[in-house]
């Protein structure tokens, strides 16, 4: 559905984008993650053609994105819903009206039979049925996020883009637009693409994942993969730090995030072997429907060997600290 390649945007002298390549796929819910100033949202302005991009190509359903071309632009960001972190709603539309910008936008009556079944059913199906005349001072902040989200398919997108819609909202109100997401996506087949700087967003809904850091893919991949299993760059993004582990023996790491998170792997091992182990660190996480995680364990250096054998035949990945 989206592809980049070997893309670049400089503003001026500097670099913000350096070489991206990405493949997003149709019906998917693609995440994009990385601190602030790591290029996310030019990154997310640069598909939409909101900006330029100074090398490299973007394709979004078999369409260049050209922001020189003008009336090839305006028909393919028809095809884009976008929603904001700050909701971009208009203070002196209700909620109804709010929905039907875009449709006024492109010259389409909304009031009109077919129209107003059009905006009413998006407006039940975010959940606001009783607040379709309500203004947006009086909304509660992910009230809004879903007026907007409603806005942004009331012309039926193949995709939305997601800038941080999820950062200015409590960790509950997040859990609920994300599911509401999930059911956009599922439900009317819409491909979806989740800028932000939260995990929980990415581990909640995202089937795949790039993790930006100042303008460049450092690594892609399933989240569960990315973030349970991470390599330096992502391990500071998330702050852990395993540098409280016992100085004698052997520490390893465990990972599980496959058929393997399923089995009773250590008590069975102790049993098994006959050893005895530590458990330094760990950490479970809900990644969509499942749940992965790692384990630090710390061992005897004469039991190094059988151990890392048995997690071999396993199949469970590790790694010596």
């Amino acid at each position: 559905m989206i592809e980049l390649k070997n893309v670049r945007k400089n503003f001026g002298s500097l670099e913000v984008l350096k070489d991206i390549s990405i493949s997003i796929k149709d019906h998917e819910i693609y995440g994009i993650i990385g601190q602030s100033g790591a290029g996310k949202s030019t990154l997310l302005r640069c598909i939409n053609g909101l900006e330029s991009y100074t090398s490299g190509s973007i394709v979004v359903d078999g369409h260049a994105v050209n922001v020189k071309d003008k009336k090839d632009l305006r028909e393919l960001r028809r095809e884009m819903g976008m929603i904001f972190q700050n909701f971009n709603l208009l203070s002196r539309c209700n909620v109804y009206d709010n929905v039907a910008l875009p449709m006024r936008f492109w010259g389409i009556n909304p009031k009109t039979p077919e129209s107003r079944e059009k905006i009413e059913g998006l407006i039940r199906m975010v959940g606001l049925s009783d607040k379709m005349n309500a203004y947006p001072d009086e909304l509660s902040g992910g009230q809004k996020q879903r007026v907007a989200i409603a806005r942004a398919l009331v012309n039926d997108p193949k995709i939305l883009l997601c800038d941080e819609a999820t950062s200015a909202l409590d960790p509950k109100i997040t859990r609920d637009i994300l599911a509401l997401l999930q059911k956009i996506n599922k439900e009317m087949g819409i491909t979806i693409v989740v800028v932000t700087h939260q995990m929980e967003v990415v581990k909640q809904i995202c089937e795949r994942v790039a993790f930006l850091k100042h303008g460049v893919v450092l690594a892609e991949g399933k989240p569960e993969d990315l973030f349970v299993h991470p390599n330096k760059d992502i391990k500071k993004f998330l702050g852990e730090d395993q540098t409280n582990l016992p100085d004698t023996g052997i520490n390893v790491q465990l990972f599980f995030t496959d058929e393997s998170s399923d089995e009773p792997v250590i008590t069975e091992m102790a049993r098994e072997l006959g050893i005895d182990f530590s458990i330094c660190w760990g950490k479970l996480e809900e990644f969509r429907t499942n749940v992965y995680g790692s384990l630090v364990i710390n061992l005897k250096e004469e039991d190094k060997v059988k151990v890392l054998e048995y997690l071999d035949q396993k199949k469970v990945k590790w790694e010596v600290l």
